[in-house]
């Protein structure tokens, strides 16, 4: 599925994969070659996704992280991530689009979201879901097979009946996601996600610290030592790995130039943006693009 030439990367909402007749804040479908929307890979939506795959194989890759497609692969994509998919012709699955505003709306809690270790997840990368036996294969794929039909019933309470089945297949992949001890949702893991969550929301606008802490109501050194304490990076490292996924995206994907890149990501000059990137990443934006474009 991937494009050729260079383009600027689309952010796709969930009215762009509607169908006649179905709900705009949620989509459940089968997913195989014949499921066309005309969609340019990569891309990027402001939506949540879970893609199940029953059969067939490809790489997937979220965020410049590649990882394998294989049957029994769940895979989980939070709200500005950038994928693109490589697929083989007998692939086969399911899959679910919902917007937060849909999962939430019945909800007391509305960190709910967050607090599943797949979305937002404090790690680099975005580690599918590997399932393994013939059960637990046939209780995912129930789930969904359940959800598509009740989805045609279009009954009035059809989307309740849905997100009561989205709520049982995130506690099934909560409960068999891989997870190490003391991972438990609190106050202080619940803080770095909402950062996480800040940072895809204003990457562009190229903020500091301190005015990342005075948007989640804490103090910068609070965020920076809980940041540090999780996940053994400072604040700084999240922000700039942000930054830089999106620098490399736009070398990348678009026909943008340096300086313009610059200026999008709200630099203060190009000398300075040039000098940021090549501290990271030890090449000028130039020899990245140059070498990108010779792969």
């Amino acid at each position: 599925m991937h494009s050729s030439g260079k383009n600027n990367i689309p952010v796709y909402s969930i009215d762009r994969f509607k169908r006649s007749g179905h709900y705009t804040y949620f989509q459940i479908e089968i997913f195989d070659k014949n499921r066309d929307f005309k969609v340019q890979y990569p891309h990027r939506h402001d939506f949540y996704e879970i893609l199940f795959i029953t059969k067939g194989s490809g790489k997937h890759t979220i965020d410049f992280f590649e990882y394998e497609i294989k049957p029994g692969s769940i895979f989980f994509l939070s709200p500005g991530q950038i994928h693109d998919l490589d697929l083989s012709e007998d692939i086969s699955g399911y899959i679910f689009l919902f917007t937060s505003e849909f999962y939430l709306i019945n909800k007391n809690d509305q960190n709910k979201l967050l607090e599943l270790p797949f979305f937002y997840p404090l790690i680099p990368g975005s580690p599918p879901l590997y399932i393994n036996t013939i059960e637990e294969v046939k209780t995912f794929s129930d789930i969904f097979i359940q959800a598509i039909a009740e989805r045609e019933k279009n009954f009035e309470d059809s989307p309740d009946l849905i997100g009561a089945l989205l709520d049982i297949l995130l506690i099934h992949c909560k409960r068999l996601y891989p997870q190490n001890a003391g991972d438990k949702m609190n106050k202080g893991r619940l803080l770095v996600k909402k950062f996480k969550q800040l940072i895809e929301e204003k990457y562009q606008d190229n903020l500091s610290v301190k005015d990342y802490a005075e948007h989640l109501a804490v103090t910068p050194n609070h965020l920076s030592e809980t940041v540090k304490q999780l996940t053994g990076r400072t604040s700084t490292d999240l922000i700039n790995e942000k930054l830089l996924v999106e620098i490399k995206r736009l070398l990348i994907y678009s026909e943008l130039t340096v300086s313009e890149i610059a200026f999008q990501l709200n630099f203060s000059d190009q000398s300075y943006f040039s000098k940021y990137f090549r501290k990271l990443t030890g090449q000028s934006p130039a020899e990245f693009r140059n070498f990108a474009d010779k792969k």
